[in-house]
């Protein structure tokens, strides 16, 4: 016979069980809405186009990959960038990311910025908060890389901040959220997720927040993207390529509209040549 002690055990046993049944769900729920929080800020203006991820959140599991290439290996001439409301163009170079070994997902960053002739170094982290899995896996083109054994493509996401050094001209902070895709191959190698560079709207390492004057006077949007810049709104107009919907050659943007000038013969004018050399050239050395 069971006595009213061990009936009372009992309940005391399972609610107490129910109890961290339901703490655990509840941690996994906000874990999971976090993740999308973070996901939805790159695409709640309808300017960027993503794949939905899955529910488990998986940086415990792979916060000992370097994600640290991934940031660095885009050719600067896609990385497009603007600041303030009028879209003036700015330039954001990744110098060097590395893994901090005594902060876990923390990524330390030094780079420079440049607006119109003005380059700033900066120093700061990248600081990853979530990760997580794409629920369909992308084959690219013809389904090139449906045999090739990947283990999934995921995303990164979290948020940064740089410090430009007080004593140079126009310096403050940046400070927002990113987003980063990679995928796995066979190896369990990361790479930067280039599967679907072939399509439209293609784009990567999205950055997106505020940047701040020392002083605190000013303080104005600033986001920048590889091949496109996330919540442009209306400003990028381009198709298959990025475009800048502005007519201002004040805010940066001339150089982008006048590298696809052509002759009546179909060629690159000499304007187009030297626009595109403006483009490439490694303006952070």
């Amino acid at each position: 016979m069971i006595s009213d002690l061990e009936i009372i055990t009992f309940s005391f046993l399972f609610k107490s069980k129910m109890k961290a049944l339901l703490l655990i769900t509840l941690l996994v729920i906000l874990s999971f809405n976090y993740s999308n929080a973070q996901y939805s800020l790159f695409i709640k203006d309808g300017s960027i186009k993503m794949q939905p991820l899955s529910e488990a959140e998986l940086k415990k599991q792979l916060s000992n990959y370097d994600f640290s290439k991934l940031f660095t290996c885009t050719d600067n001439s896609v990385i497009y960038g603007f600041i303030g409301n009028d879209h003036q163009r700015i330039r954001i170079k990744f110098i060097s990311v590395t893994k901090d070994s005594s902060a876990l997902n923390t990524y330390k960053v030094y780079g420079k910025s440049m607006v119109k002739n003005n380059v700033d170094e900066f120093n700061g982290s990248i600081v990853i908060s979530n990760i997580s899995k794409q629920k369909v896996m992308s084959y690219g083109v013809d389904d090139e890389y449906k045999n090739k054994g990947f283990k999934g493509e995921y995303v990164i996401s979290g948020s940064y901040s740089f410090l430009e050094k007080p004593e140079q001209n126009h310096t403050g902070t940046f400070n927002g959220t990113f987003r980063t895709g990679y995928y796995l191959d066979r190896k369990y190698n990361v790479h930067y997720d280039d599967i679907n560079n072939y399509s439209d709207g293609y784009t990567n390492n999205l950055f997106s927040g505020k940047w701040k004057s020392h002083n605190g006077k000013i303080v104005q949007i600033c986001n920048w993207g590889d091949y496109r810049i996330p919540n442009s709104g209306n400003f990028d107009v381009g198709a298959a390529e990025f475009s800048p919907n502005t007519g201002d050659t004040t805010l940066g943007w001339q150089s982008i509209h006048d590298m696809w000038i052509r002759d009546k013969n179909g060629k690159l004018t000499a304007k187009a040549k030297q626009a595109k050399r403006i483009e490439e050239a490694k303006w952070w050395q």
